[in-house]
């Protein structure tokens, strides 16, 4: 499985590509981070990631996005600005006919280090560890970028077999419900 991790924001976007191979293992194919200036209107700085975004979809063709859900931050400002981003990018795979799942913060360190508190330099750590890199990835967007990745990787086929489940207990409902209509 082909995976695009982003790290969704105004000032620097996040984008990495891995491939999910039998087991847990994960290797990486590309990983890069896309600026915006600020002092740009944020209609431009959206545009410029949404066409980084397509080039990437187009380039590499991942299966699915793993995309950082916006939790909570204090600063609305920022709060507002990487929704958009990750908004803009969730429409682009989209188009494309591209699942997209997205993860917590949380989430995603927990699948990482096995901590849900990690830091960023633990973080950093553990997935320079998993992949195998010769050198950490900077800035700290690369290295959340990657972790996403990884994350969807590892909690792929778990979401999978959730979906498989809910539709299945959906399914039962249905027959109940039509044998107790059918009984009165």
């Amino acid at each position: 499985m082909r995976v695009m991790g982003v790290d969704p924001g105004l000032t620097r976007c996040g984008l990495s590509v891995v491939e999910g191979r039998r087991g847990r293992q994960v290797v990486a194919l590309d990983v890069d981070v896309v600026r915006t200036p600020s002092d740009q209107p944020a209609a431009q700085r959206l545009l410029a990631i949404s066409d980084a975004v397509e080039h990437w979809l187009d380039t590499h063709q991942p299966d699915v996005l793993a995309i950082e859900r916006v939790f909570s931050q204090l600063n609305v400002t920022t709060v507002m600005g990487t929704a958009q981003a990750g908004g803009v990018i969730a429409v682009a795979a989209a188009r494309r006919g591209i699942d997209v799942h997205f993860h917590t913060p949380t989430e995603v360190k927990a699948a990482v280090t096995g901590n849900g508190a990690a830091d960023k330099a633990q973080v950093t750590a553990m997935v320079t560890k998993i992949l195998g890199l010769q050198a950490k990835p900077t800035p700290a967007d690369a290295a959340d970028a990657l972790a996403l990745a990884i994350c969807h990787c590892w909690r792929a086929p778990m979401i999978a077999r959730m979906a498989a489940a809910e539709a299945l207990a959906a399914q039962h409902k249905r027959d109940y419900l039509a044998k107790v209509k059918a009984a009165r």
